[in-house]
């Protein structure tokens, strides 16, 4: 289950790179084609720059919050390993049972259930963005989404330091 749902992240991952990628690079060739164009007396519409704007601000919480969440599941999250170097292996695997409780609790706290409420709260509220006209409860999905594939990927090391700490 885990392989599954690393190889989709990873596919969802690419793709909105790819996305914000050439979102990015539209806005910088439009902008010199709107210098060029003014010169002329010409001007593209300033709607077009803050739709590609809003666009690339909206991937990039996604691209975050689906990072962390991949990052976590591989293990490769931001972690200070000072305490962690100076402990027996049994005291070491029990400090990651307190960091794995420990992020799953913000990841069930802060992403899905204060995510949860703030996307509640905007498609409630009908709130939609000022460019794209889309609704904001969209953009704020990411939260929880991210949050319970955090928890899965904490819950499934919990899981398996438990084992390891019973069988030793």
């Amino acid at each position: 289950m885990k392989t599954k749902i690393d190889n989709i992240l990873e596919k969802i991952l690419v793709s909105l790179m790819v996305i914000l990628v050439l979102d990015v690079l539209w806005q910088v060739i439009s902008r010199y084609v709107n210098k060029f164009m003014a010169a002329i007396e010409m001007q593209i519409p300033t709607k077009l720059y803050a739709f590609t704007d809003e666009l690339a601000g909206f991937l990039l919480v996604w691209v975050a919050l689906l990072g962390g969440a991949y990052a976590t599941g591989k293990k490769q999250h931001l972690a200070i390993e000072l305490l962690a170097t100076k402990l027996s292996d049994k005291n070491n695997k029990k400090l990651n049972l307190l960091i794995n409780f420990m992020i799953f609790v913000f990841s069930v706290g802060a992403l899905i259930i204060g995510g949860g409420w703030l996307v509640y709260t905007r498609f409630y509220l009908g709130q939609v963005s000022a460019a794209m006209e889309l609704p904001i409860g969209i953009v704020y999905l990411v939260l929880p989404i991210s949050g319970m594939i955090i928890s899965y990927y904490v819950i499934e090391e919990f899981v398996s330091l438990v084992k390891s700490l019973k069988a030793a």
